[in-house]
């Protein structure tokens, strides 16, 4: 008999929305319709990556698609993860999200991020130079409003005085917050501000951004009096057998590698040194987990323990994956995992 699952294990979907060679329309129902499936089979909430003006991402403004998500679903949570602050004046990514908390009725999960990608930040006038500046700014007046109004701030990019703020979050004092992170020192601004971060990358690595994490809020508890939650992405792919589960993720993964390193191509960029440039790299790193629902369990079980993490953000809609092999997969990650917590 197989034994019994850790009762604090979350699992959640995080996507890129990258190009699938559909119709973008298409594209668009498929992730409706298989974001009903993960409210009906019990994953914790849906995360959606921010990309502009290259096809690794079909979501350019994730709170639009996550608009419609809320009114398909009942219990799903959702958020992006992240929103690019950078291309926001804060006050407006503040009240965007106080509209998707209360339209959700409290089921929003905001990430907030610089962006990882310059070129992309440049398109819209903001240089390398200015970005950290810039999004550390908008940083604390986002966090600052949720602390309700009115708002006053000085700094080199922003200056508001005395603003008055007529949206608060449904969720009291303010909705969960996540960061991207690698490095362990970024952990430490989600420590101080009761974020969580969400990781990629081999578990050890991620062991340490966790240790540095755990060790700046062992002392703290979030709203709800639960302790912060720890993310960890996997890409997933599940089947039969290990083969036909590499027969399609194979092709995926080239599909979704293409279009993750047009930008960086375009420009004469190099890519991640770290970047997986084949199927059996990317599960040699850790990145991709492909396999039966039994060896997909032990693995994705395995990673977590090492990575000292509690919350499982599953890439499931990737590349040239069509809605029914995702539907499987998350089927099957249902059954193995979800269901047999309980």
């Amino acid at each position: 008999m197989r034994n019994v699952l850790p009762t604090n294990l979350t699992w959640g979907i995080f996507d890129h929305l990258d190009e699938d060679g559909r119709d973008i329309a298409r594209q668009y129902a498929d992730r409706l319709a298989l974001a009903e499936a993960y409210d009906r089979l019990g994953f914790y909430a849906y995360h959606l990556a921010e990309h502009h003006c290259y096809p690794h991402g079909r979501g350019p403004s994730p709170n639009l698609l996550l608009s419609s998500v809320i009114q398909r679903t009942r219990r799903l949570r959702v958020g992006p993860l992240v929103m690019l602050l950078n291309l926001y004046h804060p006050l407006r990514a503040f009240e965007e999200i106080c509209m998707l908390d209360h339209l959700s009725s409290g089921r929003v999960e905001v990430g907030l991020g610089r962006g990882s990608l310059p070129i992309e930040l440049s398109y819209f006038g903001v240089g390398a130079d200015v970005a950290s500046s810039r999004y550390e700014e908008a940083s604390q007046i986002f966090v600052s409003a949720m602390n309700g109004g009115p708002l006053s701030y000085q700094g080199q990019h922003f200056a508001l005085s005395d603003v008055p703020l007529t949206l608060s979050p449904h969720q009291r004092p303010c909705p969960p917050t996540w960061i991207a992170t690698s490095p362990p020192e970024s952990a430490l601004w989600a420590a101080a501000n009761g974020a969580s971060p969400a990781c990629m990358g081999p578990s050890s690595n991620v062991r340490k951004v966790s240790d540095r994490y755990h060790a700046h809020r062992s002392a703290q508890r979030d709203a709800s009096g639960s302790a912060p939650s720890r993310a960890l992405l996997r890409m997933v792919v599940i089947a039969s057998s290990e083969a036909a589960a590499r027969s399609l993720a194979a092709p995926a993964y080239e599909r979704w590698l293409k279009h993750f390193k047009v930008l960086y191509e375009l420009n004469d960029i190099p890519p991640p040194s770290n970047l997986p440039l084949a199927l059996e790299a990317a599960i040699h790193s850790e990145l991709c987990v492909v396999g039966t629902g039994a060896s997909v369990r032990q693995t994705l079980l395995h990673h977590l323990a090492e990575a000292g993490t509690n919350y499982r953000l599953c890439q499931l809609a990737f590349g040239s994956l069509t809605l029914d092999a995702c539907l499987n997969t998350a089927t099957a990650i249902h059954s193995e995992l979800i269901a047999a917590q309980h």
